[in-house]
C-alpha cells in the first residue's frame, strides 16, 4: 500500500507541477510502472545475483555428507536432478507472475498473491501453511547451525592452547547467545531497515562456502585419504566411520534427499525477486534467463563443494563440512569460516522470520483494529539516530517466537536431520506442486494431454521423493534422540 500511495502522490505532484490545477495524476512511464509503483530497474544480471544469494546458504555445508550416503554416481546425479527440476518449475512459476496473461496481465507481488490469483483462496491456506511452516523450520535449523559453528571455534582454540584437554563444549550456551542477539534484532519493525544485514549475510555465505571448498582441495592434495566409493557409505559395524546398518543406510539416503532439496529451496521468494525486473523485455523472459544463470552458478558451486568435501573425507564425511575439519591446520582459517557461518545465520534468521512476523502482526491487527496494545507505537529515544518505535504486541510476540525456536533447537540439535526435514516438507509443495498447478490453470492445459501428464507425473514423483525424505529425516531424528540428554553439558 505504501508503494502505491507514493506513486499516486508523486504522480499528483507531477500533475500540479505541470499546471494541472486539480492535481490529477499524469502518468509518466519514465518514472512509474503501470501499477503506480516507482519504475523497476532490475535486469537479468542483478536478478541472477539475487537468485544466487537466495540459493547459496548453509545447505551447502551438508552436501558432502549427502553425497557420501549415495556415492560418486548417484550423489552428484541426484544433486544435478534437483537443480534441473528447480530450474524447470521456476520457469513455470515465472509465467505466473502476471495473471491471466504472463506478459500483459496484472502483477502479483508475492508467492501467496500468485497462488490466490491462479488457484483461489482455498489453495492459499495450504500455501500459507507450507510456506510459513518452512520459515519456522528454517529459523530453528539456523540456530542449530550457528551454535555448532560457534562451538567449533571454541573447541579448536581450546585444543590448540591445551592439546591434552578434552575440550567438551555444550551447544546450549551458544544457542542461548544466538537467541539473545535475535531478541534484539527482532524488535526492528521493518525488514527494509535490515538491508545491510542481508548484504552482509550474503557475503558471509560466499566466503565460508569458498573457504570450505579450498580446505577440501587442500586436504585432497595431502594424499593418504579415502576418496569415497561408488556406492557411498557401506553396510557394516556402525561404530566404525563410514559404516551403517542396513536400516541406517536407507534412512540416511532418504535424509540426504531432504538435505539436497533444502539446498535448492528458494521458490518461495522467486516472485518477490521477479518483481524487481524492469520491462521491456517481458519479466517472465528475463526471469527465466536470470534463473538459468543463477541455478547453473549455484549448482556448479554445490557440485564443487559437495564433491570436494566427499573426496577429502570419503564415507566419513561429517554432516557439517566445516566441523569435519576439526583441528585441521591452518585452524585460524577454519575458525574464520565458522565465524562467517555465525554472522551469515544471524542475518539469515531475520531474513526468514521477518515475513512470518509481518504476517502474524497484520492478521492480529486486522482482527483487533482498536487495540492499543496491538496497534499503538511508542518511541524510545536513542543516543544516536532516530527514535526506535516499540510496539507492545510486537515486543511480546516476537520475543516468544525467538524463545520458542531457541528451546526447540536445544531439544533437537541435529543439523542434518532438521535441514532434511525442512527440505522435504518445503520442496514438493512450494517448488513443484503450486508452480505446476498454477501453470496448468493459467495456460488452460487440456486434461490428459501429453504435457499435462508429464507435469502431473513430475508432481507425483517429487511428492514420493519428498515423502521418503521426510520419513528418513524423522527416522534419523528418532534415532539421534535416543541417548540424547537435552540441556546437559555435553549436549
Amino acid at each position: 500500500m505504501g508503494w502505491e500511495e507514493d506513486g499516486r502522490i508523486a504522480q499528483a505532484e507531477d500533475g500540479a507541477a505541470n499546471g494541472d490545477s486539480n492535481g490529477s495524476a499524469v502518468y509518466d512511464p519514465t518514472k512509474f510502472d503501470e501499477d503506480g509503483k516507482p519504475r523497476r530497474k532490475g535486469n537479468v544480471m542483478t536478478t541472477s545475483a539475487h537468485v544466487i544469494t537466495a540459493v547459496i546458504g548453509s545447505g551447502v555445508l551438508s552436501l558432502a555428507w549427502s553425497i557420501a550416503q549415495m556415492g560418486w554416481i548417484a550423489g552428484p546425479f541426484v544433486l544435478l536432478l534437483f537443480g534441473a527440476i528447480t530450474y524447470y518449475t521456476s520457469c513455470l512459476l515465472a509465467d505466473c507472475y502476471r495473471y491471466p496473461d504472463p506478459v500483459t496481465g496484472k502483477r502479483n507481488y508475492t508467492y501467496m498473491e500468485t497462488v490466490q490469483a491462479n488457484l483461489g483462496p482455498k489453495q492459499v491456506w495450504a500455501c500459507g501453511l507450507a510456506q510459513y511452516s518452512n520459515l519456522l523450520g528454517t529459523s530453528i535449523g539456523y540456530i542449530i547451525t550457528g551454535a555448532q559453528s560457534a562451538r567449533a571455534i571454541t573447541k579448536s582454540n581450546c585444543f590448540h592452547s591445551n592439546p591434552d584437554s578434552p575440550c567438551i563444549r555444550s551447544n546450549n550456551g551458544y544457542m542461548i547467545s544466538f537467541g539473545i542477539v535475535q531478541l534484539v534484532l527482532s524488535q526492528i519493525p521493518n525488514f527494509g531497515e535490515l538491508w545491510w544485514l542481508s548484504y552482509l549475510a550474503a557475503a558471509m555465505s560466499l566466503i565460508y562456502s569458498t573457504t570450505g571448498l579450498g580446505l577440501s582441495i587442500g586436504k585432497i592434495a595431502e594424499g593418504g585419504y579415502s576418496h569415497g566409493s561408488i556406492s557411498g557409505t557401506s553396510i557394516g559395524d556402525p561404530s566404525l566411520a563410514g559404516y551403517n546398518t542396513r536400516a541406517q543406510k536407507t534412512w540416511n539416503v532418504f535424509n540426504a534427499l531432504g538435505d539436497m532439496a533444502f539446498a535448492y529451496s528458494f521458490s518461495m521468494i522467486l516472485i518477490e525477486i521477479q518483481d524487481t525486473l524492469r520491462a521491456p523485455p517481458a519479466e517472465n523472459k528475463s526471469m527465466k534467463r536470470a534463473t538459468l544463470i543463477g541455478i547453473l552458478t549455484s549448482t556448479g558451486f554445490y557440485m564443487s563443494v559437495g564433491c570436494a568435501g566427499y573426496a577429502a573425507f570419503g564415507n566419513a564425511s561429517q554432516g557439517n563440512l566445516l566441523t569435519g575439519f576439526g583441528f585441521y591446520n591452518p585452524y585460524w582459517l577454519v575458525d574464520f569460516a565458522n565465524a562467517c557461518v555465525v554472522v551469515h545465520l544471524i542475518g539469515a534468521y531475520q531474513v526468514y522470520t521477518q515475513p512470518l512476523y509481518a504476517f502474524i502482526e497484520e492478521w492480529v491487527s486486522s482482527k483487533f483494529p482498536k487495540s492499543n496494545f496491538i496497534n499503538k507505537e511508542h518511541y524510545v529515544k536513542l543516543p544516536f539516530g532516530e527514535p526506535l518505535p516499540i510496539n507492545h504486541f510486537r515486543l511480546v510476540w516476537r520475543s516468544i517466537y525467538v524463545v520458542m525456536t531457541t528451546i526447540v533447537s536445544m531439544l533437537l540439535p541435529f543439523f542434518n536431520d532438521i535441514l532434511g526435514l525442512i527440505g522435504a516438507c518445503g520442496f514438493w509443495p512450494l517448488t513443484v506442486y503450486f508452480p505446476v498447478e498454477m501453470y496448468i490453470h493459467q495456460t488452460r492445459l487440456p486434461r490428459w494431454s501429453q504435457k499435462w501428464i508429464l507435469l502431473q507425473s513430475l508432481s507425483v514423483v517429487t511428492f514420493v521423493v519428498s515423502l521418503a525424505a521426510a520419513i528418513g529425516s524423522v527416522a534419523s531424528i528418532v534415532s539421534d534422540v535416543q541417548g540424547y540428554k537435552p540441556f546437559s553439558n555435553d549436549a
